[in-house]
């Protein structure tokens, strides 16, 4: 059965789009406290298919498919603008198809502003209101109002009619940072991208015997299942070494192991990759914010998908993405690579930031191993015992040393010159990825 709070998520999902919702409505309609209420909208927030807007309210928006998540709502223009809803509110879910910089004659901007433009422009006010009868929301930058006849044209029109105290040029560049962070959101495998299923995951129930593991066993070839209980919970996980000279008619609850280590839909595929390896799992249990069993994703699963992201183009530049681009091999055999520090690696003291120092190491030392013909790996823990500040677009080369390599783990070495002089030295431990 499902508890208040995800009985409140799955009414506020119920509601059409751009309705809006308030705590007190939800406390009433489902006659649950007005803390739950609150709680639950606030998680509905997170999972994005609600925005809430200081002095408009809380709006259910459409919440986005991956393939469009760098799609932004009207809703989520007035915050990254801190900007104030003047009109067309009734239209704050809708999500916009581009936005048009209103800085040229009207009849040239006219070509560009079609239905589901967002219009970013002064205080021009035949142009807010042809822009409106075109489709397309209006931002008013510069702080201005608008009067009181156009905010009459946004609310018949439900298209929002949106001011800020910014500027136009700082409006564009909040809205393409928000749209480029949306792009590396989406280019983020989740487990929600590889897991298998409920509908075709193997379990055993709690109250079944090792024998029915056996049969399970012999039908899928799988060595380990998840345990749940009669409401779908998850208790527990079964494995062959569970399982080894035990008798048939044993409970699977005397013999699994309880409180297994499991993951969410929202959990990174890398970050799960990581914890199975460390911790020696091959199947992993997915489950929501209650443990009730959603699927199960296995360590092959996860590591093709990260073989797969590698070889993937990428639109949104990470600083991990800014710092592979400057690497060059300049000796295979015994390994040097090259680097640039441009400006991005920074720090507010013009030197290379500790963060990009540290990807460098690392992506070198992965570079390594792949040499060595060892595949993939993480970094498992790293040591800087020297580094001198390194200025902008300064050239340095790093070596990586292997002191020792066993078959899951490796100890490198590095030492990173800036021409004849050693600015840093360093000391990473690697674990290998096996299927």
């Amino acid at each position: 059965m499902a508890t208040k709070h995800e009985q409140i998520l799955l009414y506020i999902e119920s509601l059409p789009v751009g309705d809006k919702i308030s705590v007190r409505r939800i406390a009433k309609d489902l006659q649950v406290s007005e803390g739950t209420a609150y709680r639950a909208i606030k998680e509905a927030e997170a999972q994005r298919y609600v925005s809430t807007i200081e002095r408009v309210g809380t709006i259910r928006i459409e919440k986005k498919k991956k393939e469009n998540i760098e799609r932004l709502t009207f809703a989520e223009i007035v915050n990254i603008v801190d900007g104030q809803v003047l009109g067309g509110k009734s239209g704050l879910h809708k999500t916009l198809t581009k936005f048009v910089i209103g800085a040229m004659q009207l009849e040239d901007m006219m070509r560009y502003t079609d239905a589901g433009s967002l219009l970013i422009v002064g205080n021009r006010t035949k142009a807010h209101y042809t822009a409106l009868k075109a489709g397309a929301a209006v931002l008013i930058t510069g702080g201005f109002e608008a009067s009181e006849a156009i905010r009459k044209v946004a609310d018949a029109m439900e298209l929002p009619l949106i001011s800020t105290s910014y500027d136009t040029f700082t409006v564009a560049t909040m809205i393409n940072r928000a749209i480029y962070d949306q792009l590396i959101k989406k280019e983020i495998l989740f487990i929600e991208d590889i897991y298998v299923p409920f509908a075709e995951t193997d379990f055993l129930s709690v109250n079944e015997s090792v024998k029915a593991y056996h049969e399970k066993n012999v039908q899928s070839s799988h060595g380990a299942f998840p345990v749940i209980d009669d409401n779908q919970k998850i208790v527990g996980i079964v494995t062959a070494r569970d399982v080894i000279g035990k008798k048939n008619g044993e409970s699977i609850e005397k013999v699994m192991t309880k409180n297994p280590i499991t993951v969410t839909m929202k959990t990174s595929v890398a970050t799960a990759g990581h914890r199975m390896i460390w911790e020696g799992i091959d199947l992993m249990p997915v489950v929501n914010d209650y443990g009730i069993l959603q699927g199960v994703i296995s360590r092959q699963d996860v590591l093709k998908a990260l073989q797969l992201a590698q070889r993937q183009p990428h639109h949104g530049e990470t600083i991990d993405d800014i710092v592979k681009n400057q690497m060059k091999v300049l000796q295979e055999d015994d390994l040097v690579v090259e680097f640039l520090v441009t400006p991005q690696m920074t720090n507010q003291f013009g030197a290379i930031s500790y963060g990009a120092f540290t990807t460098l190491l690392a992506e070198t030392g992965n570079y390594a191993m792949k040499n060595q013909k060892r595949g993939d790996s993480v970094a498992e823990n790293m040591t800087i015992y020297f580094i001198k500040p390194v200025q902008m677009d300064s050239v340095l080369t790093v070596r990586p040393h292997i002191l020792d390599m066993s078959r899951k783990f490796v100890k490198m070495e590095f030492d990173v010159f800036h021409g004849n002089v050693l600015v840093g030295k360093a000391m990473m431990m690697f674990q290998l990825l096996e299927r």
